[in-house]
């Protein structure tokens, strides 16, 4: 196996622009979690089977294609960049995404009480269509760490995740905060728009503003008032995003093979959050707000005990 080095290293403004895009992807997985009770309520108590399969298969081909694609940008411009540049690059893109996420709900909360759910995901798909013709026509091309044909390269990700048992403990504390992240999302949409609230899209969009993380106390004090919902918004944004960092940096030291690293960490990751935003509204129907706050801590608790957990070979 030869080692494969990129020709040349690309300016900051190409690693911004790929931070933008890295943004603007992720924010499509997060524009639907304001906007549930809205796209119930249009659809009817009585939508056709059709009509809701279809809405289903669409945003499973979302999060898939926009997973894809959140997957593959980190470890792109990881490659990219100089190796004295690489660590203000995954900061870059990092920042990005995060960006992303804050601000996708308050947008999609925006536009949606102005024109409606529709608009905002018309304009969704205009804006990453645009931003597909731009990187096409400005990305470099990255020669992978290793010259292995793709397939080599998915079982050289496995092997991977069997060697290292500290790449395998972090990616299942990325999963398991980004799980309690994903249950709040997708069950506060449903409370705050129930009695005394009874909020619209964009009051629901405009809390995403402060933040996001893991005091579920607060969180669980603000399904009556808001004030805590705040407050524990900002701890929730500020330990989940802060131990993704920490997440990221210990994997990238494991091994040269970053890419693959990223593609483990992230794999997993993103299952986590799938499965919060599953599990949350689950919660939600069958025990109310108190059981998908339990749900939240019970994946942080996870999260947590991995964290104290010592572990004796990388």
């Amino acid at each position: 196996m030869t080692t494969v080095r990129p020709s040349r290293a690309v300016s900051r403004k190409t690693i911004r622009l790929l931070a933008a895009a890295y943004g603007l992807t992720i924010a499509n997985l997060y524009h639907c979690q304001p906007l549930l009770t809205e796209m119930s309520r249009s659809l009817g108590p009585h939508a056709a089977a059709r009509t809701a399969g279809l809405l289903l298969a669409a945003g499973a081909l979302i999060g898939l294609t926009a997973a894809a694609v959140v997957n593959t940008l980190i470890p792109y411009a990881a490659a990219l960049a100089a190796p004295d540049e690489r660590g203000r690059a995954i900061g870059t893109m990092l920042t990005g995404g995060l960006t992303g996420i804050l601000l996708s709900r308050t947008v999609a909360g925006l536009v949606a009480q102005v024109a409606g759910w529709r608009a905002l995901f018309a304009a969704a798909a205009v804006v990453t269509l645009l931003l597909a013709v731009v990187l096409t026509r400005v990305m470099p091309p990255a020669p992978p760490d290793l010259a292995l044909p793709y397939r080599a390269q998915l079982c050289a990700s496995v092997r991977l995740a069997g060697t290292h048992r500290l790449l395998r403990r972090r990616s299942f504390i990325g999963a398991c905060s980004f799980a309690a992240f994903g249950v709040f999302w997708s069950a506060v949409a449903l409370r705050r728009t129930e009695p005394p609230h009874e909020y619209g899209p964009a009051q629901i969009g405009l809390l995403a503003l402060v933040g996001a993380a893991a005091s579920f106390a607060a969180v669980w004090a603000g399904g009556h008032h808001v004030a805590w919902l705040l407050i524990g918004l900002l701890a929730m944004d500020t330990a989940i995003n802060a131990t993704h960092l920490l997440n990221m940096s210990v994997v990238y030291g494991i091994d040269d093979a970053r890419a693959r690293l990223a593609s483990v960490y992230m794999t997993v990751y993103t299952l986590g959050g799938v499965t919060g935003a599953a599990a949350g509204p689950s919660a939600y129907a069958v025990g109310g707000w108190s059981a998908a706050c339990l749900l939240g801590a019970a994946f942080l608790a996870i999260a947590l005990v991995l964290t104290f957990t010592r572990t004796e070979n990388p």
